[in-house]
């Protein structure tokens, strides 16, 4: 039985102690793919366990070992797979044969691979996105769905993104400023020529510094957007760069969604556990988005957290998803979520329903 956390010096936070070891992986593999892609494709946890396919977000971020540690290592075994261009993926931060039907294709090949019937599906952000279209293309293989701070991908979400409106402090507006000279934009762009600008500077082949602090300018950005404490310490820009190159690829296009995204799937989803978890205060993924596709979902839960932003890591998030994943392991079902009815029924309360 996995530890829920080091014991080291510094003493772990509220947060680390609710999260479970990250153990290696006991078999990692490159999976070649149509396209000249090769998919990281590691499997951790129990090999007899319950089959849960974790699904990172950006698109283009790759798998983060924070994402694994919500899982119990002893009841689980997890599928984790870096998405094209994307991770340890080859290469990294390729565009080319890089689509939403891609991604999907690979899914499809990845439990054939591995010759599994049905997994649990999770995934935040882009990862929930996909693995609403991944339910909807192959509703056979999914056991449920644990959606964490779901985007949609409609156009007034990726345009929302870039809206300096959500700039509320004066970080916010310096990483907006940043990021708009970076794209050779003037101040106040509309999202519909920022977004553009974006890649095409990340699209050109090679690297350049321009890319480099284009990169450094989002992620800041971003930062800013998902918490309101200081940012986090700065990934390489090689590793942005990478990262933003494949986002901005698909924000360009819709995520090649429909005009409504993944609401448009609702009707083609199977009728499986499905939790939505959500911070309100999100300011990358607004909390509104959840709700339309908790409307649409009659059999779908929906468990809001008040003073949560879009960060996967807060105490209170890591808690409901740990809570979550152990309530599915126990009874294959998120129900349980229902236990500890909400003190008020006011907007900043978690409501579960």
């Amino acid at each position: 039985m996995a530890r829920r956390y080091h014991e080291c010096v510094p003493l772990p936070t509220a947060r680390d102690r609710l999260l479970f070891d990250d153990l290696p992986p006991w078999r990692s593999e490159s999976l070649p793919v149509p396209g000249g892609h090769r998919l990281h494709l590691a499997q951790h946890g129990r090999r007899d366990g319950i089959p849960a396919l974790l699904l990172h977000g950006g698109p283009g971020s790759g798998q983060s070992p924070l994402l694994r540690r919500f899982f119990d290592p002893a009841r689980w075994r997890l599928i984790c797979v870096d998405q094209r261009g994307a991770g340890a993926s080859l290469p990294a931060g390729e565009i080319r044969d890089n689509t939403s039907a891609d991604l999907l294709a690979d899914l499809r090949r990845i439990r054939s691979h591995l010759g599994l019937a049905r997994w649990l599906v999770v995934g935040g952000s882009w990862g929930a996105t996909l693995a609403l279209a991944h339910a909807a293309d192959a509703p056979e293989a999914v056991a449920g769905l644990l959606l964490r701070s779901t985007f949609l991908a409609r156009p007034q979400d990726i345009a929302a993104f870039f809206d300096r409106g959500h700039a509320s402090t004066p970080a916010a507006h310096a990483a907006w400023d940043s990021l708009t000279r970076a794209a050779g934009c003037r101040a106040g762009v509309p999202a519909a020529q920022l977004l553009p600008a974006i890649a095409a500077v990340l699209a050109a082949a090679g690297a350049s510094a321009a890319q480099d602090e284009l990169a450094c300018a989002w992620w800041g950005w971003e930062q800013a957007l998902a918490s309101e404490g200081p940012p986090g310490p700065m990934p390489p820009a090689a590793a942005l760069r990478q990262r933003y190159r494949v986002q901005s690829h698909y924000l360009q296009h819709g995520c090649w969604l429909p005009g409504d995204g993944a609401l448009a799937l609702a009707d083609r989803l199977p009728a499986v556990p499905t939790l939505l978890l959500h911070g309100l205060a999100d300011r990358i993924c607004p909390a509104a988005g959840a709700r339309a596709l908790h409307a649409a979902l009659p059999h779908s839960r929906w468990q809001a957290l008040p003073g949560v932003g879009h960060e996967p890591g807060h105490p209170a998030m890591v808690q409901a998803m740990v809570q979550a994943l152990e309530r599915y392991a126990e009874r294959r079902d998120f129900e349980a979520t229902l236990d500890r009815p909400a003190a008020t029924s006011g907007p900043d309360r978690c409501r579960c329903a």
